[in-house]
């Protein structure tokens, strides 16, 4: 397939296992050496050539035994079931990199991937409150996740953060949150009061431009 223009936009999350405030961000190392996590977003708009893409969920979960550019990892794709073969073949087609530059996260996301599990289609029930900092996702038989802020040791009052990138592949701007992860698929793990980045993203073949 020759190159497709493409662009996605909506909203983001990305749940893993380390502290408050995702290492990979700031270049350093997994807070406990290994990364497990997962991303992904709820397309609000979006289309890969003719195909539209709007209102589809699609969240990939990772496993990497060190820092993420040091590659080597697994990953599983969960694909919202709504998907029609043709929007499932699109989708397919943006995470593979294919269709993207050079230093770009799909791009990358093909670099560093050792090993792809074969993706689960199923239902993706998502709440998503960037403001608020909650979220909520459910996959049966792959993923559970909840996004809380984070509180103040002390007050027990939300407390808020926000990560600015300007040169960020993933998001440029994020809120950063408390999550609970029960990961059930082929790479499965679980976390409580880990890190959560939520953001409104907007991907595009030559990086995010939102």
């Amino acid at each position: 397939m020759s190159r497709q223009d493409w662009r996605l936009e909506g909203d983001w999350l990305k749940n893993c296992n380390c502290a408050f405030g995702c290492p990979c961000d700031f270049q350093a190392p997994p807070t406990e050496g290994e990364c497990q996590g997962f991303l992904g977003m709820r397309i609000t708009s979006g289309h890969f050539g003719d195909t539209r893409l709007d209102g589809l969920g699609f969240f990939v979960v990772v496993k990497f035994p060190g820092p993420l550019h040091e590659g080597n990892g697994d990953a599983q794709v969960l694909i919202d079931e709504r998907a029609s073969p043709n929007q499932l073949e699109a989708l397919s087609e943006i995470l593979s990199g294919a269709h993207s530059d050079e230093g770009t996260l799909f791009h990358i996301f093909s670099l560093i991937v050792a090993r792809l599990h074969d993706p689960v289609v199923a239902p993706i029930e998502f709440e998503f409150d960037l403001a608020g900092r909650t979220a909520r996702i459910e996959i049966p038989g792959a993923l559970s996740s909840r996004v809380a802020p984070i509180r103040n040791p002390v007050t027990d009052e939300p407390h808020r953060i926000r990560v600015v990138m300007p040169e960020g592949f993933e998001h440029l701007e994020g809120e950063v949150a408390s999550a609970d992860i029960e990961s059930t698929g082929e790479l499965a793990f679980t976390t409580q009061g880990s890190h959560s980045t939520l953001a409104h993203v907007i991907q595009t073949p030559q990086g995010v431009v939102a």
